[in-house]
């Protein structure tokens, strides 16, 4: 598997830090992932098999096969294979495992009725190219779901703020896009969007995610630099505060819907 330099940085960086993404992670919650898939039960939508891209510890596949479909979740980590497998066999459920990065997926065309993909696509090398690969395995009317982190519209400021501090924290982050460079992302691949909303999602304490990623002392100095001096739009649309002396903020969570033509 021939990997460039990004991919390189995120494989190795989740292998580092699989044990950290278990059910006591904040990704175990998979109320998001539920309240996307309601609007396609609600028009009938066929969504198997499905290909849950970018796995992690296989939350979102679990959840998937939880519904009856049968799911393959991918990774480019092997470690964080192993976390899915160990799910797998808690939640009894059936899940199948492969190894491969977003950007390039070794299924024939045409192979799934849903491809999932769930706070990932910030550590793409490529979107652009994870989503023509989407749309190339998909059927023709099948669904496309992404849900990550976003970059408020015409909020350059804090759209920078989160860049930085995203990157000090993990530095296998690439970057939050903003919603309408999304929707235009996967209109320019071949889909129609039907849904494409942000809301706001409130997170650990800073405390928690320098240990999640194990972010370095000096960049750990740094982030609390940036939320000491944040500027006051980022503070009004990350919600930036204290609570009981912890550092507080929320995200914009985009759920994308789109549809393949």
């Amino acid at each position: 598997m021939s990997l460039d330099p990004t991919q390189i940085a995120s494989r190795e960086q989740f292998d580092r830090r699989a044990a950290c993404y278990g059910t006591a992670h904040i990704l175990n919650d998979t109320t998001d992932v539920a309240d996307a898939l309601r609007e396609l039960d609600s028009a009938g939508a066929a969504l198997d098999p499905a290909l849950d891209v970018a796995t992690g510890a296989g939350h979102t596949a679990v959840h998937l096969a939880s519904r009856g479909l049968r799911v393959t979740a991918a990774d480019l980590s092997s470690s964080m294979l192993a976390q899915t497998a160990r799910l797998v066999a808690e939640r009894g459920v059936t899940v199948q495992t492969e190894q491969h990065s977003a950007e390039k997926l070794p299924w024939p065309g045409e192979s799934f009725g849903l491809v999932t993909c769930r706070l990932a696509a910030h550590h793409f090398s490529s979107v652009q190219s994870f989503l023509c690969e989407a749309h190339r395995v998909l059927r023709p009317g099948g669904w496309l779901l992404v849900i990550d982190g976003a970059a408020p519209d015409d909020a350059r400021e804090a759209e920078e703020w989160i860049h930085q501090v995203e990157k000090l924290r993990d530095p296998s982050h690439v970057r939050f896009l903003r919603p309408s460079h999304w929707r235009s992302l996967v209109a320019a691949a071949g889909f129609d969007v039907q849904r494409c909303r942000c809301a706001p999602f409130k997170q650990p304490d800073v405390e928690w995610y320098f240990r999640t990623a194990d972010t370095s002392e000096e960049n750990r100095r740094r982030v609390l630099e940036l939320v000491e001096n944040a500027p006051e739009e980022a503070r009004r649309i990350f919600r930036i505060g204290r609570e009981d002396g912890r550092v507080v903020w929320w995200w914009a969570r985009m759920t994308l819907l789109a549809r393949r033509r």
